[in-house]
């Protein structure tokens, strides 16, 4: 294969990673004491944690192609090959689920008191499968992972779930599988098209007619947007997290929800570039669209997790901003904001978590007087509260900083919308922020609050470490990025449709299909 570098190191480092929480799940069924579930799957997400920190000092930066590869044979008859490896785009995000899946076994540790056993180990099936996901250069096993990552998190929503859980499960599944099914056609499709290969590099450098090209785009991205969520299919995304439990959440938000950013990245991008600059502009009016639609409902919202989940469909329109500006600071602006908001977002879920468990209630007006009560508390929520509005110095400054310098270069109009995001959103984190830390203290939950133990301190010091190591050292992350993003533009710029003739042509397919409807 064309693009590899075989394996560097001396072990399969990405397979190891991979099942190495699932190892831990079938030794966790074994295990009948719940303290000892508890330090199996803690000690088996740090271990996965550790093994997987080789990626990163033998990462070779200064080319495009694919790292740390493993192939096998698999299926034979199917030309199928078990293959995986990372590059510059994919390589991140396994620091990310690493380190939040071990926080999620920490902030799980009191919260979770029945079915223990069940709990750790869908939380250990799920790092498989994220893992899964960003390693595979198979297309079917990566729609193996993508789909597997559905059934854990289906019980830990249905299961461990709030009073709504079911409603918030059945939505959840309905919307993704929906999505899911139709990307499992256009890979069949891109099967045979691409050459009857399943393997991702074969499939991106192959070449495919245009009006292929659109239908298969619109195929896939039907599973990317509904996992981002996109606007307007971004209706079970409040509801899957006001339902989720605490670690629920911090993956949903954290993790699940970059996978479709990362689909666009590896699938729609390089496999379909005629039909990503013919939609070029309808893509960055819905991207402005979910920024401020998204900013503007969670000014409303009165539950803590509610609002947070809804200022993540904002946010995760400023990804997809930076993604299909086709330009180097949009992209790299937009997979550092993945990693920014998996970060942030995980935090803030994290800190919403632990204070419910003390006073089981969500609701704003619950609140009051934090600063008072719980000054530790209070520390971490004004850090992560900075961050999430993007102040200088922390880790989403830059992030939307290089997406909204990379939009005035695609759109100087659609720029100056997303600006008006950024504004409501720091109006919505203050407004929550004043609210619950510095208005005045509420009677009835004031008996109930204590400071942060020990535990749960030392489950959101990393997360801090990261939020001012990203704002100070933005380069260390954007260095894995440059060479394979240029190689990605490049493949993309090979397709020579300016944006003008992509209106005229756009506006042409478009009757083409009001017509055949």
């Amino acid at each position: 294969m064309e693009g590899i570098i075989i394996n560097s190191l001396d072990f399969p480092v990405l397979t190891v990673i991979t099942f190495l929480p699932l190892a831990g799940a079938l030794l966790i069924l074994l295990m009948r004491n719940n303290v000892l579930i508890k330090w199996i799957a803690l000690l088996t997400t740090v271990a996965t944690f550790i093994v997987s920190l080789p990626i990163y000092t033998q990462f070779d930066k200064t080319t495009y192609k694919m790292q740390f590869v493993e192939v096998h044979p698999w299926i034979p008859a199917w030309n199928l090959n078990y293959t995986v490896g990372v590059d510059g785009i994919s390589v991140l995000f396994i620091i990310l689920v690493t380190i939040l899946s071990t926080l999620c076994v920490s902030a799980s540790w009191k919260a979770i008191q029945e079915k223990t056993k069940e709990f750790f180990i869908s939380l250990l099936i799920m790092e498989t499968a994220m893992i899964g996901v960003f390693v595979s250069l198979n297309i079917f096993l990566f729609y193996l992972f993508w789909e597997l990552t559905l059934i854990p998190m289906f019980l830990l929503i249905g299961i461990w779930g709030g009073s709504n859980r079911i409603y918030a499960t059945i939505k959840f599944v309905l919307f993704t599988l929906a999505g899911s099914v139709l990307m499992l056609v256009g890979i069949i499709v891109l099967y045979y098209a691409g050459g009857k290969t399943f393997d991702i590099l074969t499939l991106s450098n192959a070449i495919y007619p245009h009006h292929l090209q659109l239908w298969l785009f619109f195929a896939f991205f039907s599973a990317f947007a509904v996992k981002m969520p996109m606007f307007p299919i971004h209706t079970w995304l409040p509801d899957a997290h006001t339902e989720a439990p605490t670690a629920g959440s911090v993956i949903l938000a954290g993790v699940l929800l970059k996978m479709g950013a990362y689909g666009f990245l590896r699938f729609s991008l390089p496999m379909f570039p005629y039909a990503v600059k013919l939609l070029f502009l309808p893509l960055l009016v819905l991207s402005v669209t979910a920024i401020i639609y998204g900013a503007y409902v969670t000014l409303m919202q009165n539950d803590m997790k509610r609002l947070i989940a809804y200022s993540s469909v904002s946010h995760m329109g400023f990804v997809t901003l930076g993604i299909f500006t086709l330009n180097q600071n949009g992209i790299e602006g937009g997979m550092l904001q993945m990693i920014n908001h998996g970060v942030i977002t995980g935090a803030l879920f994290l800190c919403v978590g632990m204070i419910y468990e003390r006073t089981h209630t969500r609701m704003i007006d619950d609140y009051g007087g934090l600063s008072k009560t719980v000054p530790i508390y209070v520390v971490f929520f004004t850090i992560f509260t900075l961050a999430a509005i993007g102040f200088p110095g922390m880790n989403a400054f830059i992030g939307e900083f290089l997406i909204i310098s990379g939009a005035f270069k695609a759109n100087m109009v659609i720029a100056a919308f997303s600006i008006l995001g950024v504004v409501l959103g720091v109006t919505y984190m203050v407004w929550l922020y004043y609210r619950i830390v510095l208005n005045e203290i509420n009677p009835t939950t004031k008996s109930q609050l204590s400071d942060l133990d020990f535990r749960e301190i030392t489950t959101l010091i990393p997360l801090v470490i990261l939020v001012f190591f990203i704002g100070l050292q933005p380069g260390v992350l954007l260095s894995y990025m440059h060479v394979s993003v240029d190689h990605l533009l490049e493949h993309v710029s090979a397709e020579n449709l300016e944006v003008y003739d992509s209106i005229t042509l756009f506006g042409r397919y478009l009757k083409e299909i009001i017509g055949w409807v």
